[in-house]
């Protein structure tokens, strides 16, 4: 039988959209594989115009600026999956995409290193008032001298977050002679003489520079505000490479201006321009010894050619072999191919009676299962099935009248 009869999505029918300038190693990933209709654009699309674009995409790719809302994905009617070419996911309704059977993948690991290395190199800037030397030396003003410039080593660095990043800030923080000390929600082993705290109270009154790497939710929004600042040593420096809505920006400004806060270095903004060009304003523009960066803490060529490399493969497993692992809305399942069958993927609320229908409606029919894999979570279930090639075309129309099914595809 002709393998473009047989197979529901054939590669020149796949259309892939990226968004936001995504590296070109994701590109050639799927043009060397064999898609043809794979389309770049260089920046983040509103929502009307994202909505036109998506009713025909297959695969869609983003960064951080793209939002994917319950509308967009209701127009995006064949869907399959969306890469978040970045390490978050919090610009893509989970909720909805995972009503809608959408798979999300990102890359929570790959530009960990760009971040930590900028985490350090601002320290050094900070702790030496190098902002303000520069400004003077551009200005035509001579500032030779070393009062308030201090060396890293012997100081204390604070880590809020102790995960991928905060973990290699404090491998680097304790190479340049420096005490780490952390706090995280969650128990984390230490790297070599961390020392963890009970509180973010306690850690600020600790340290001489304090560096955020935390997720964007309800619990850490405003997390660094006015009361938080005020426990701050007498000096210390505030760095936030993690997430916008982390600061109260204008409690920060206060305190710098106030002088009891020596500088900040900060990368993420609770608003951020949508493309090159456009006004930014910020509270803590113009004052002393500050680093504001346009959101480009994981902006090296390494880390976008990592994440390009890591996102891109998680997106053609999952359409090639059915493969979930990373995904933050469909169930995670990794598994073989089995020669001489048809693999079905069906996605389907997570009530009871559904792998029970499906079984069923197969055995009725005298469709042997091959092979069959589960698994769910709070909201849908994710099951994959491997029958015999002569019938996987009825077994596939039998698994779209199963009852609560959200999405069904013969894969191949």
């Amino acid at each position: 039988m002709d393998e473009k009869k047989i197979t529901s999505y054939p590669k020149e029918k796949i259309n892939i959209l990226f968004l936001e300038n995504i590296s070109d190693t994701a590109v050639k990933r799927f043009i060397d594989e064999g898609y043809a209709s794979v389309k770049k654009l260089g920046g983040a699309l509103k929502e009307e115009d994202l909505i036109k674009e998506v009713k025909d995409i297959h695969l869609l790719g983003i960064r951080s600026k793209s939002q994917i809302t319950p509308k967009v994905l209701d127009a995006a009617k064949k869907l399959q999956a969306i890469g978040c070419f970045c390490i978050g996911v919090n610009q893509v309704d989970l909720k909805s995409a995972t009503n809608h059977g959408v798979a999300v993948f990102n890359a929570p690991y790959s530009n960990t290193r760009s971040v930590a290395e900028l985490v350090i190199a601002a320290s050094v800037m900070l702790i030496r008032r190098i902002p303000d030397k520069t400004k003077g030396a551009h200005a035509g003003i001579w500032l030779k001298e070393a009062k308030g410039s201090y060396e890293l080593r012997g100081k204390t660095m604070g880590i809020i977050g102790y995960g991928s990043i905060g973990t290699q800030v404090s491998v680097l923080a304790e190479a340049f002679g420096m005490k780490v000390i952390f706090y995280d929600v969650v128990t984390k082993l230490p790297l070599g003489n961390a020392e963890p705290r009970k509180s973010i109270k306690e850690l600020v009154g600790e340290s001489d520079i304090i560096t955020l790497h935390v997720p964007e939710t309800a619990q850490t929004k405003n997390m660094i505000n006015k009361n938080v600042i005020k426990q701050f040593k007498k000096g210390s420096i505030l760095l936030n490479y993690a997430r916008g809505e982390v600061v109260d920006l204008d409690a920060l400004a206060s305190a710098i201006q106030d002088g009891n806060i020596a500088g900040a270095a900060v990368d993420v903004f609770p608003w951020e321009p949508e493309k090159n060009g456009d006004k930014f304003t910020t509270p803590l523009q113009n004052l002393p010894n500050v680093i504001l960066t346009p959101h480009i803490g994981g902006s090296t060529e390494e880390a976008q050619k990592d994440i390009g490399l890591d996102v891109s493969n998680k997106l053609f497993q999952y359409l090639e072999m059915g493969i979930t692992i990373g995904s933050h809305t469909v169930p995670p399942l990794s598994l073989p191919q089995q020669v001489g069958t048809h693999r079905i993927l069906h996605i389907h609320k997570n009530v009871p009676g559904v792998l029970s229908e499906i079984n069923t409606q197969l055995s009725k029919h005298n469709i042997n299962i091959l092979g069959q894999y589960l698994k769910t979570n709070d909201e849908i279930g994710y099951v994959v099935l491997d029958v015999n090639q002569q019938l996987s075309s009825q077994a596939l129309q039998l698994l779209k009248e199963v009852k609560n099914t959200i999405k069904t595809r013969l894969l191949y």
